[in-house]
């Protein structure tokens, strides 16, 4: 059965630092109205992000596009219980994992558009956690080469535990959200380009 995915607009993304990796990305995107390239992409503060990043090489020559965990954000190698460098991404997730977890990233690719989930699950004490994941796609000659996820943990409660949080129990994540950004994209018609939007947007 194929996943189903909403269209959204970039107002879906809920966390302001998500936000700001996205208006980055749309900016670089608005140019020509294609895919920027991995180099360009330098938003402010990234430093601050790294911990919740996870940079990918895609190998879109196979099918299913198979993808190469590039850098390993700490918080993902805390939820994933162990680091992931060097291996490819569905053989990390696992049996169990793959299938709720790779038809996000194979849409992103099909697509070439920003990817945003939100999926729950519990930490080891029972706590619900909102897992809110960010896919922003970079290409080079029209075809996507390489994946940052953005991968940020939120629980209403508080506190969580953050360690083998994503196979730490029985339960698998349970989607909640799953949505391709393909509205309001700074699209603009050649004739109707005010002067500002030039500066803004060029």
């Amino acid at each position: 059965m194929a996943v189903q995915f909403e269209s959204a607009n970039p107002t879906v993304v809920k966390s302001i630092r998500q936000r700001d990796l996205l208006n980055t990305w749309l900016r670089l995107y608005a140019r020509e109205q294609k895919l920027p390239a991995i180099g360009e992409y330098n938003p402010a503060r990234i430093e601050d992000e790294l911990p919740d990043l996870v940079y990918y090489t895609v190998h879109s020559e196979e099918m299913p596009p198979r993808l190469i965990i590039d850098s390993d954000g700490t918080r993902m190698s805390s939820a994933y219980g162990h680091t992931g460098k060097g291996r490819y991404l569905d053989e990390y997730l696992g049996a169990r994992l793959a299938p709720i977890v790779m038809p996000v990233y194979h849409e992103c690719i099909a697509r070439g558009l920003p990817a945003y989930t939100i999926s729950q699950i519990d930490d080891i004490y029972g706590r619900i956690v909102n897992y809110e994941r960010l896919l922003l796609p970079f290409a080079q000659e029209g075809r996507v080469n390489h994946i940052i996820a953005s991968l940020k943990t939120i629980c209403e409660d508080g506190g969580f535990e953050i360690k083998n949080l994503m196979r730490g129990n029985d339960t698998l994540p349970v989607p909640k959200l799953r949505t391709i950004i393909d509205r309001d994209l700074f699209h603009r018609s050649p004739g109707r380009i005010a002067p500002r939007d030039m500066l803004e947007f060029g």
